[in-house]
């Protein structure tokens, strides 16, 4: 079986077809494309030299004004944080005198007889209102705020 030269191909012949032709097109399109988007872009992003594209406030670092203001504004927010903290540890100590107080004046209340009261209990009594005055004082300043 003999092939014809007509029908016959040689090597590199095969990219010659309406394939490699459409390939070719096909790059030359994308390219175009890319060419075209790079010329819109730059003519979009023209940069106007009198304006900048960012808000330089995002970036520059705030005056020594601003600066004291945000420091004094951490102090007095650690400063609020250690107070309650501490008045906290207060609270806890209060209301474990508070409950030992209201113990001693159960066993006293419960040692008299029912018609008289001794001086001690009524301290006892009186001691224990001012301690719970105190704690309420203190869980409103917690929880108040200042």
């Amino acid at each position: 079986m003999q092939i014809s030269d007509s029908k016959r191909q040689f090597p590199g012949e095969q990219w010659r077809g309406w394939k490699a032709q459409r390939g070719w097109g096909g790059m030359l399109m994308r390219v175009t494309v890319l060419v075209l988007l790079s010329i819109g872009a730059r003519a979009y992003c023209q940069i106007n030299p009198d304006k900048s594209i960012h808000d330089p406030s995002l970036t520059t670092p705030p005056d020594a004004n601003a600066q004291m203001q945000m420091h004094d504004q951490q102090t007095k927010t650690q400063n609020y944080a250690a107070a309650n903290a501490e008045r906290k540890k207060q609270i806890a100590e209060d209301t474990v005198k508070l409950l030992k107080l209201a113990a001693d004046l159960k066993a006293e209340v419960d040692k008299t007889g029912k018609d008289t009261l001794s001086l001690n209990v009524i301290r006892k009594a009186d001691e224990i209102e001012r301690l719970a005055h105190n704690v309420k004082e203190k869980m409103k300043l917690t929880v108040g705020g200042g």
